[in-house]
């Protein structure tokens, strides 16, 4: 018996756009699930953004929704209502990213719903929850960002708040919506029920940033500060070598007795600042000052060949364009070529999660828009002659 993905016959109907939403459903769909992306006319917003080969295929939305069908519905007109309804009859998962009071209107309540769907699972994915004093703020990464504390803590670096180079926030909440949908699912299969999910980006963000920020704030009342100091300081970057960058994370006393007879001064290992574990956390400036001097000695190529036998941890830097051609991305196939049939060949990062006894892999190209409608139509019982009027010009399920 073929192998098969550990979300087979998993039906999500995915109503989202911009990259929060989508993601989640790419990552549900990457484990198997059947993803019916759900397209107002004009697609979604991500179709005009990024470099593009066609109309409606542009590089933002290639890259976060593979694994999916795409059908179109006007969910202004009643019949477009109507068609959403059909099809959630026949889904096991719900994944929006509406606010609330526009679900609402659609008729997509959840207490209202799980009347007559009591097994399903809905996922709204949104910037802010629906209790509590921001309740219902619109929100995007940037604005997420802010809140969470992570553009503050770049004032280190910059001397101002500034933002991450990408978009952190849409892409963790989107991982945390694809796993507490996981979760829900096996909960469903211990009791029959569906439930729903509310998972808002700031406090996802919230939470990981306090892993190693809360500090002294983990306990109450509080016993320092807040702000893990080794991570949130300007000290902490690559160190410069004669031909490039090298990032070095000498970790145990073994690494560092390790990587001071390397660079031809094992005599440091005697000084008490750098001897042991809690030492060299409390001299982290110190410490990391001398290995900036040490790098700085040699060449790139040097200390991969010195690094690379002792089994210290280190990276040089790359840029996005040496990740292309990465000789460990290499070796395990990462970058996948695949012949699209609108865009010609795709690179597309192959499912990242490798399991022994399922399969996570790519079983459909990004879709057109409305690539699906009339198969998806056909499935949830229209006949030729009503697909045909869904389908024309002014429809509810024709592209704009």
């Amino acid at each position: 018996m073929p192998i098969q993905r550990p979300l087979e016959g998993i039906r999500v109907l995915e109503i989202a756009s911009i990259i929060v939403g989508p993601l989640c459903g790419q990552y549900l769909g990457d484990m198997g699930a059947e993803v019916i992306k759900l397209e107002p006319p004009e697609g979604d917003r991500t179709r005009v953004m990024g470099p593009r080969r066609s109309p409606r295929m542009g590089s933002f939305f290639m890259t976060s929704n593979r694994n999916k069908r795409s059908i179109v519905v006007d969910l202004k007109k009643p019949e477009g209502i109507a068609i959403m309804k059909q099809l959630l009859a026949s889904c096991d998962v719900l994944l929006h990213s509406m606010r609330t009071p526009a679900a609402d209107r659609l008729g997509l309540n959840y207490d209202d719903l799980k009347e007559a769907h009591p097994k399903l699972i809905y996922c709204h994915v949104a910037g802010f929850g629906d209790d509590g004093t921001y309740a219902g703020r619109a929100a995007y990464d940037d604005i997420i960002q802010a809140a969470s504390g992570l553009a503050q803590l770049q004032t280190v670096i910059a001397g101002q708040p500034r933002f991450m180079p990408t978009i952190l926030a849409d892409k963790l909440t989107g991982l945390q919506a694809a796993y507490a949908i996981a979760m829900a699912l096996i909960q469903r299969g211990q009791t029959g029920l569906g439930q729903k999910i509310e998972v808002p980006m700031f406090e996802t963000m919230v939470a990981f940033n306090m892993v190693e920020h809360q500090w002294g704030n983990a306990f109450e009342p509080p016993i320092a500060p807040m702000g893990y100091e080794p991570v949130s300081t300007a000290s902490r970057r690559p160190y410069k070598t004669k031909n490039g960058f090298l990032v070095l994370l000498p970790y145990n006393d073994s690494d560092w007795h390790k990587f001071f007879e390397l660079a031809g001064v094992p005599e440091l290992m005697q000084d008490e600042r750098f001897a042991t574990f809690q030492a060299r956390q409390k001299h982290f400036r110190v410490v990391w000052d001398e290995v900036e001097r040490q790098v700085a000695r040699k060449t790139n190529e040097e200390w991969l060949a010195l690094l690379t036998p002792q089994d210290i941890p280190f990276s040089v830097v790359n840029s996005l364009d040496d990740l292309v051609n990465d000789p460990h991305l290499k070796s395990v196939n990462f970058w996948e070529i695949h012949q699209h049939q609108s865009e010609g060949a795709v690179r597309i990062p192959r499912v990242p999660v490798q399991m022994s006894g399922a399969r996570t892999d790519i079983t459909r190209l990004q879709p057109q828009l409305g690539e699906h409608s009339e198969e998806i139509l056909r499935e949830c019982g229209f006949d030729d002659a009503q697909i045909d009027q869904l389908t024309a010009q002014g429809g509810p399920c024709h592209p704009a």
